[in-house]
């Protein structure tokens, strides 16, 4: 996630265009000098072929006539090779622009993210309160799938550089009445930016609040329940007293347009103050009036649905000449994703009927004004935008809002699975039936036929996204913020934070790898009636942060046993012993039932490194040694690292390679750090 575009309208006297080029480009070419399309054709004499080499010939030489299109689009891989080479070239590069370290980001106070390294036409060279939330929200939900040392360091000094952030006045107040925490963007140095801009933007404190929120669960969960209390609350309690506070006044939008209601924002302070609850408990405090006013924000959160054409109208309390349809409404569906939320409407869960609907009307809205998705038939993925109406560099394609596409349908996949069925409502039927024509309202278990069908529809149709986004990627990997609408080159700023991590949560998703929940369900429901409009004054005050050095997983607690794990059953007997020396590895076994026949291999392969990755060729064969007839055991013991947590399923791999993988949810199982050095996880295929 990397900067919104900091495009205000060309209308607006207040705010000058950001139009132009990408550094060395010319101010009158929007379009970077560094990015070349090769052009070629290709005759074929059509006589003596087949119908079907025939049609495949002509989908070929149609390919290469689309708009934007290549010799190096053709030749690009599938896409799982694609995202296996472009994600760590993404995590690199959004690392880049942190500073004070980042290659990227000289100058940069440490924990700054910057927006985006250009400069000039258009300068993103600031650091934004709501884009860097978003960024570091999918670095600590990294963190807690697995465990990096680097990592840790780098959100620590986030979390500083946030606490002295909060004391900055600045033009949209101070401190000391909470009204400073709604700027929007700092100077890379820390320092306030004092130029016009669109002010206050609500959405940042409650951003901030839920990255807080996640590393002060880490370091509860592992046993560091002090350094929450003592580095995390002083800052996180100023940014809930703020949503708490400010919640019902207008600010402007996502894309820093619009003065009015934003769906996004109201979304993200509805989330906050439900995970402020639950976390202040946790380390014994209390979020202040949360509690009355989170249920009032999710009424609210209602208005902005629309059934007359069954979409979220982004923006309201604004006439701003748009039908609503905006990327806004994809964005917040994918930040309010809970894997234990089910196809919750309230709250928009991306396998909700108003979601997908939504997902429909916002997507359908691109198909007819960008010349690059002329000719794709209905239920085949297009390239995303903001909002149709949008003129930011003539109105583009974003690569952040393809991703966003795409994440919320693998969201979906993931929840449809946990809850075992679909379910079609007249308001989701639409969305369906592009996908599969024999849809119908009802409710389909899983392993029914339609069930498999619908799931595969909507797996090809996500995957659609990420190919087109994928067809626009330079060979280099770079992502900028936009792609032409005619050519597909490259626009705007140049390695946005933002469309690095947009394409690193949806890759994620795509494998399985999903995030805490925050409790979207946990008794949270829409009061009946009217919707009330509490608000109440907070109480504010500098936080000074630092952070005890080598709090690495689990090593607090030497006398806890610390074996969670989603499918199966852990041994480990807790020690019962007052100190220890928690070793730094355990021996784990992995003890998997499942038949299998001569010549198939089990393996297990998950998130971290020791179990390849996710990458199948990486797996660990499990041996067959205690397979009986009656006790079809596969089994292996790893060392792992003490209080790491990760992810991992089991594949079968036949002779010829084939590899079948055991079906959702992902496995997950966090190692003991007690004074054990073994343990046991003993589960069954599914």
């Amino acid at each position: 996630m990397a900067p919104l575009s900091r495009r205000v309208q060309d209308s607006n006297p207040l705010y000058k265009s950001h139009e132009g080029a990408l550094h060395s480009a010319p101010s009158s070419s929007p379009i970077p000098l560094r990015f070349f399309h090769n052009p070629f054709t290709i005759k074929f004499i059509m006589f003596g072929l087949g119908p079907a080499l025939l049609v495949s010939l002509l989908a070929f030489q149609n390919a290469l006539a689309l708009p934007g299109t290549s010799r190096a689009h053709i030749e690009k891989r599938d896409l799982n090779s694609w995202i296996t080479t472009q994600s760590p070239y993404s995590l690199t590069r959004l690392l880049c622009n942190i500073g004070a370290d980042g290659c990227a980001a000289s100058g940069a106070a440490s924990g700054a993210v910057v927006a985006s390294p250009s400069k000039s036409s258009p300068d993103y060279w600031y650091t934004w309160s709501r884009d860097s939330a978003l960024v570091f929200k999918y670095l600590v939900d990294r963190l807690g799938n697995s465990y990096d040392a680097s990592l840790q360091t780098k959100i620590q000094n986030y979390i500083i550089s946030q606490a002295n952030l909060q004391g900055v006045t600045n033009p949209s107040g101070s401190l000391d009445t909470g009204a400073g925490l709604g700027e929007p963007k700092f100077n890379v140095d820390l320092t306030a930016f004092t130029g016009a801009w669109g002010r206050p933007q609500r959405d940042g404190p409650a951003l901030r609040a839920e990255v807080l929120i996640g590393y002060g669960n880490w370091l509860v969960d592992n046993g560091y329940s002090a350094t929450a209390v003592s580095s995390i609350w002083p800052v996180l309690v100023n940014d809930l007293a703020y949503v708490v506070q400010y919640w019902n006044q207008g600010g402007f939008d996502l894309w820093e347009e619009v003065n009015g209601n934003s769906f996004f924002t109201t979304a993200s302070q509805h989330r906050a103050l439900v995970e402020g609850i639950a976390f202040a408990a946790r380390i014994g405090k209390t979020c202040n009036n949360c509690a009355t006013v989170a249920p009032q924000i999710l009424c609210y959160q209602q208005y902005y649905w629309t059934s007359n054409g069954n979409y979220i109208i982004s923006n309201i309390n604004v006439n701003n000449g748009r039908t609503g349809k905006d990327a806004n409404s994809i964005l917040t569906s994918i930040h309010s994703f809970d894997p234990a939320g089910g196809c919750d409407a309230a709250t928009f869960q991306p396998c909700s009927d108003r979601a997908l609907a939504n997902h429909k009307a916002v997507t359908d809205s691109f198909r007819s004004v960008y010349s690059i998705n002329s000719g794709i038939a209905q239920g085949a993925a297009v390239s995303v935008g903001r909002y149709s109406e949008d003129t930011y560099y003539n109105g583009n394609p974003w690569y952040l809002a393809t991703f966003a596409a795409a994440e919320q349908l693998y969201d979906a996949l993931y929840q449809w699975n946990a809850v075992g069925a679909i379910a079609i409502t007249d308001v989701s039927l639409a969305f369906f039936k592009d996908l599969y024509s024999s849809a119908a309202t009802g409710t389909y278990q899983k392993g029914s036929t339609q069930y498999t069908a619908i799931v595969a529809a909507v797996k090809t149709y996500a995957d659609g996204y990420m190919t087109k986004a994928q067809a626009y990627t330079p060979s280099s990997g770079a992502l900028a913020e936009q792609y032409d609408r005619s050519s597909g080159s490259p626009l705007s700023a140049a390695d946005l934070t933002w469309s690095y991590a947009a394409f690193l949560s949806a890759s994620d998703r795509r494998a399985g790898i999903v995030p805490a929940s925050w409790g979207s369900i946990n008794g949270n429901t829409v009061p009946s009636g009217t919707c009330g409009n509490s608000a109440y004054t907070g109480s504010y005050s500098k936080a000074s942060v630092s952070f005890p050095a080598n709090q690495t997983p689990g090593t607090a607690v030497p006398t806890s046993t610390a074996t969670g794990t989603a499918t199966g059953t852990t041994s480990a007997p807790a020690s019962t012993s007052t100190s220890c020396v928690v070793p730094a590895t355990v021996a784990v076994t992995f003890n998997e039932v499942v038949t299998t026949v001569v010549g198939q291999t089990v393996k297990i392969v998950g998130s971290i490194s020791q179990l390849g990755s996710w990458n199948t060729a990486n797996a660990i064969a499990l041996s067959a040694s205690g397979y009986t007839s009656s006790n079809h055991l596969w089994s292996i013991a790893l060392n792992l690292p003490s209080g790491t947590t990760f992810q991992y399923k089991f594949i079968n791999v036949a002779s010829n390679g084939a590899v079948t993988w055991e079906s959702d949810p992902n496995r997950q199982y966090t190692v003991p750090a007690t004074c054990d050095t073994t343990a046991t996880v003993a589960s069954s295929w599914k």
